[in-house]
């Protein structure tokens, strides 16, 4: 069944970290009045902005993606400013570097250190022993955080109604169809079943993995991603390891960091967190591909592995994974880089897709919004 069509400045796809900042961004630094935000899930920040590694990136990760770390060492203060509540920063962070194996050596990371002016320091010898010294050629301690996803939703929650941005959970976008004057139609289907419309001005498609599943006249990106299916196993950390978070770099080695809404560390390696991968293509939904995928744990391959970099992770205690599709350009696949999608649709004159590939990356997205010549149309009725 059809319901009525209601109007509005823009229309938000995506509950996640993304739609909601975005959403609120309109509703207060451009004055939108009648914002909307659909989200497919029960509750906001669901999905990639809760299953993920809770990293709050400092630059570090990216030695062969400048950019990338830049923007991070910009970012990473702004973040820490603007969500003190969410921060969990009691914890020392390590960076260890592999004798064999690794794109990165111990020499060239302390440049690259240096030249991003990012804080480091050598590891104490008490730190120092918890590695293997035959595979692990150096270790320093860095200045890097986590976030809690938890504590993120309730705050996305409280703004949103705060700033009578309209938030309609467990809906579902099928199309984006151009109606002439300007004006975009976005069709959705609510949880009852039925279907309706929403008349606006603006779209911003921020639905990750989702971006390309949507039909109408919505052409899809120009930039080519890749979708994976990836295992972030979630363990409780033996007692000399529970104050620590762990990176080792820079090749198919591993990191271990605190996951504060749970209490838990996550454990995440590179040969096997990603479980299965393929290009992304509209009519391949990704989220029926992962509720299709048997989710069996490779837990224990991971632990098997990294206990011979750091013996005491033997004894972390498997409590369960988090599955979720990742989704990242195709073009930094070579580098590892993590720069955001931002992409006018030209066909589609006031439809936007956003992907960011971390949270810190939000700023990046700030600043091109603040380059477009957005304006809301004047005397409509209010978002209903």
């Amino acid at each position: 069944m059809q319901a009525s069509t209601s109007v509005h400045d823009a229309v938000v796809i995506g509950g996640g970290f993304y739609g909601a900042v975005i959403a609120l961004y309109l509703a207060r630094q451009r004055a939108f009045k009648r914002v909307c935000v659909l989200e497919r899930e029960p509750g906001l920040l669901r999905r990639a902005s809760y299953n993920n590694q809770a990293r709050v990136h400092n630059g570090y990760h990216y030695p062969r993606s400048f950019t990338t770390a830049y923007r991070s060492r910009i970012n990473l203060p702004r973040f820490v400013h603007d969500w003190p509540q969410v921060i969990k920063s009691d914890f020392i962070k390590l960076y260890a570097i592999a004798r064999r194996n690794s794109k990165v050596t111990s020499k060239q990371f302390q440049r690259f250190c240096r030249e991003t002016n990012a804080q480091m320091e050598p590891a104490p010898p008490a730190l120092k022993a918890l590695f293997e010294p035959r595979l692990i050629e150096d270790i320093f301690v860095v200045q890097e955080y986590a976030f809690d996803s938890r504590r993120l939703a309730d705050w996305a929650q409280r703004e949103l109604l705060e700033a009578e941005v309209a938030l309609r959970l467990n809906t579902r976008v099928e199309a984006i169809t151009r109606t002439g004057d300007d004006r975009l139609t976005v069709v959705a289907r609510g949880p009852d079943g039925d279907s309706y419309s929403l008349d606006t001005r603006y779209v911003f498609n921020c639905t990750y993995s989702g971006l390309n599943q949507i039909a109408g006249d919505f052409p899809g990106t120009r930039t080519r991603l890749k979708q994976e299916i990836t295992e972030m196993a979630l363990v409780q950390a033996p007692p000399e390891l529970e104050g620590l978070g762990i990176t080792v770099m820079d090749g198919p080695f591993f990191s271990m960091m605190p996951f504060p809404s749970r209490g838990l560390h996550t454990l995440s390696h590179v040969r096997y967190t990603p479980h299965l991968h393929w290009d992304d293509a509209h009519g391949v939904d990704p989220y029926a591909r992962l509720a299709d995928y048997p989710r069996e744990t490779r837990v224990d391959r991971m632990i098997r592995d990294v206990a011979r970099y750091m013996p005491a992770v033997r004894d972390a205690k498997y409590v369960e994974s988090l599955f979720e599709v990742k989704t990242v350009l195709a073009k930094n696949e070579v580098d590892d880089g993590r720069p955001i999608l931002f992409e006018k649709h030209a066909d589609l004159p006031g439809c936007f897709s956003v992907l960011g590939g971390k949270i810190d990356n939000i700023y990046d997205v700030l600043e091109k919004l603040d380059a477009e010549p957005l304006v809301a149309a004047p005397n409509q009725s209010l978002c209903s």
